[in-house]
């Protein structure tokens, strides 16, 4: 089985590639650094940085997710700033911005990967397109990646990412993966 690093400290973001990478014989193995973020609109360039300084650290192959979620009637807001929107308005004040708009949004995913044959990170770019909840609905389970899961319901489903079983959830993984940016890099 080949072996990779994934820095990264969330739970919900190991869960979820270790399960779908594990199916391309590939296991994943958790470093939890505490990787500086880089201030950036640029989802692209913040992942191929934070490759690089996880490389660096590591000195072994290595992968990274970094993502960003956009309201497309605010302009993309809070686009790569979800975690300073989470922690200074918080999923209610997202809900308030989106007052009588178009509730279209979308997540926004990079994978970098780096190794000591390759002279810059490879990319592997997915979006989610989806739609926002009225409210909160669901509760926050361990495989989920953030708080936006429960507002977002995905294209296609009636349910936010939190309201779902998780064998909904899982089930919606796998449709997603099949053709995302984790089937790009696991082939």
């Amino acid at each position: 089985m080949k072996q990779i690093f994934f820095a990264t400290k969330n739970k919900g973001k190991l869960h979820s590639i270790s399960t779908h990478l594990a199916k391309y014989n590939i296991e994943v193995i958790q470093k939890p650094l505490e990787i500086p973020e880089l201030r950036s609109d640029d989802l692209a360039e913040i992942a191929r940085r934070k490759v690089r300084y996880a490389f660096e650290h590591i000195k072994a192959p290595v992968m990274v997710i970094d993502a960003g979620f956009y309201i497309h009637a605010l302009g993309g807001f809070p686009r790569a700033y979800v975690n300073f929107a989470l922690k200074t308005i918080g999923i209610t004040g997202i809900l308030k911005l989106a007052q009588g708009i178009d509730r279209a949004c979308a997540f926004r995913h990079y994978i970098a990967f780096v190794d000591k044959h390759l002279p810059e990170p490879r990319l592997f770019r997915s979006d989610v397109e989806g739609m926002l909840a009225e409210k909160p609905r669901g509760e926050m389970r361990d495989y989920l990646w953030s708080e936006l899961s429960l507002i977002f319901i995905p294209e296609g489903k009636a349910k936010t990412m939190a309201e779902m079983t998780p064998s909904e959830y899982l089930a919606w993984r796998e449709e997603l993966h099949e053709n995302s940016h984790v089937a790009q890099f696991a082939r």
